[in-house]
C-alpha cells in the first residue's frame, strides 16, 4: 500500500475495545466505496479486500473488454489494446480485474479517506460508551478525580470514559482531590454532538437505594422491599422498607446491631442522618411515622393532590 499513514490508522483501530473486527471491516469498506463513488461515479464494479490481522487492502476494478474506440462506458468497459497491457492474451468480451493504487485515488482523497475513516470508527466508538452507560442508568459506578472544576468534577473511569459530576449533585460535605476515587449513580446519558455527555449524582434518592442493596444482604436478596426514599442530601433521609416475610424486622435488618450495617451507607452520604421507617398502606400512619420523633396529633389528607 502506498499511503502509510492510512495503513497506520487501520492498525491503530484494529486492537479498539470498542469495535469487532466484522464492525470494523464494514467501516472500512463503506468508507472506501464512498472514496470510488467520488473518483469514478459508481462503486458497483469494484471489490474491496481487507485483511483486519495485517492491517491492509485491496481495491480491485472489473471491466469488460471491448474493441478499441467502443468504449462506452469507462468505468464498466476496458478497450482491448489496454487489457493487454495488463495481460497480453486478453480478448473481446473477457473479464478484466485491475487492482486500484492508492495513489490512483489521489492524494486528496487519501487525506479525506484517513478523516473519515477516524471519525466514522469515533462515531461508533461514542455510540459503543452511550449505549454502555445508557445501560447503566440508576447504577452505582465509580469513577476517578481527573479535574476540578467550579461548577462540576469531571471524573475518569477505568477505560478513560468522562463522567461529569455537576455542584448539584454533590453532596454539600463533599471534599475530593485530584486521584480520589468517587461512587454515585449513574443519573443520565445524553449524546452531545454525537458524544455522549455521562451525569453522575450524588445526591439522587436512587444512590441512597442502591446504597442499601449494595449493603444490606437482605435488599439485596429481595427479602426486604424500598417502598420509597427521601432526603436532604448530605442532611436526613427516610426510608420505607417492608418484607414479605413475617419472621424479618425490616427496619433492624437494614439498621443492624448498634447502626452496624447501616454505619456505611451513612458514612458514605457524609453523616447524613437516615430513619429507616416501616412501610404501611395506611397513608395516616404512613405519615405520622415518617414524621417521627415529631408528635403528631391529627393528619389531614389532601387525596387530589395526593398530600397531606
Amino acid at each position: 500500500m502506498e499511503n502509510i499513514a492510512l495503513i497506520e490508522s487501520f492498525s491503530e483501530f484494529k486492537d479498539d475495545k470498542f469495535i469487532d473486527r466484522v464492525t470494523l471491516m464494514a467501516i472500512l469498506e463503506d468508507v472506501f466505496r464512498n472514496a470510488l463513488k467520488k473518483k469514478f461515479g459508481s462503486d458497483e464494479n469494484f471489490d474491496i479486500i481487507i485483511n483486519p490481522d495485517k492491517g491492509d487492502l485491496e481495491i480491485w476494478r472489473n471491466r469488460i473488454v471491448v474493441e478499441d474506440g467502443e468504449v462506452e462506458e469507462p468505468n464498466e468497459e476496458i478497450e482491448l489494446s489496454e487489457a493487454r497491457k495488463i495481460e497480453p492474451d486478453f480478448e473481446v468480451g473477457e473479464d478484466v480485474s485491475e487492482e486500484v493504487k492508492l495513489v490512483d485515488l489521489g492524494r486528496r482523497a487519501i487525506l479525506a479517506l484517513r478523516q473519515n475513516l477516524i471519525s466514522k470508527i469515533h462515531e461508533h466508538d461514542n455510540t459503543t460508551i452511550y449505549k454502555q452507560f445508557k445501560d447503566l442508568e440508576g447504577e452505582i459506578y465509580t469513577a476517578e478525580v481527573h479535574h476540578i472544576r467550579h461548577k462540576a468534577i469531571i471524573l475518569l473511569d477505568d477505560e478513560g470514559n468522562e463522567i461529569i459530576m455537576p455542584k448539584e449533585k454533590q453532596i454539600s460535605s463533599d471534599f475530593f482531590r485530584k486521584g480520589d476515587n468517587v461512587r454515585g449513580i449513574i443519573e443520565g446519558v445524553e449524546l452531545k454532538g454525537n458524544k455522549p455527555l455521562i451525569i453522575m449524582s450524588r445526591t439522587s434518592p436512587v444512590f441512597l437505594e442502591q446504597l442499601f442493596f449494595q449493603e444490606i444482604p437482605e435488599v439485596f436478596d429481595g427479602l426486604i422491599t424500598i417502598k420509597k426514599a427521601v432526603r436532604i442530601p448530605g442532611e436526613k433521609a427516610k426510608v420505607a422498607v417492608d418484607s414479605y416475610d413475617d419472621r424479618i424486622d425490616p427496619v433492624g435488618a437494614c439498621v443492624g446491631m448498634k447502626g452496624s450495617r447501616i454505619h456505611g451507607i451513612v458514612r458514605e452520604l457524609g453523616n447524613e442522618n437516615i430513619d429507616v421507617i416501616n412501610w404501611t398502606n395506611n397513608p395516616q400512619l404512613m405519615v405520622t411515622r415518617a414524621l417521627s420523633p415529631a408528635r403528631v396529633s391529627s393528619v389531614k389528607l389532601n387525596d387530589e393532590n395526593m398530600t397531606a
